[in-house]
């Protein structure tokens, strides 16, 4: 059972830099046919997709926020990692780790993290 466990500060101030960590146990980052993606919820609102890391470091990113985001990992730890900068308040939001399968050129998030509540102000 592949388990993801977001971690992270749950305060962040306006034009910081917010910067969250997912820690993945009984699965590697390395694994084929998966990528490793954030999606985040705003309150009242829907989930954003915000980017993913794949098995060869390649990242892709949303057109919305790619001049903000970018998503490291580190296998010796089996951990991706997200930076968020210049954070406003329209950046609150539950944000999630999760795994993309992407079987038989498929893609869908098999596996979730349970989520972290992230609220930028000053």
């Amino acid at each position: 059972q592949v388990r993801l466990q977001e971690s992270g500060p749950g305060l962040v101030k306006p034009s910081q830099t917010l910067s969250l960590t997912c820690t993945v146990s009984g699965g590697s980052i390395t694994t084929t046919n998966v990528h490793w993606s954030w999606i985040r919820q705003p309150p009242g609102k829907g989930l954003e997709w915000m980017g993913s890391i794949g098995i060869s470091g390649n990242t892709n990113l949303s057109p919305s926020l790619k001049s903000r985001t970018s998503i490291s990992r580190d296998t010796s730890k089996n951990q991706f990692t997200l930076q968020l900068a210049s954070v406003t308040r329209e950046d609150t939001a539950v944000y999630y780790c999760a795994r993309e399968n992407n079987k038989g050129g498929g893609c869908w998030v098999d596996y979730w993290g349970q989520g972290t509540q992230v609220s930028v102000s000053s």
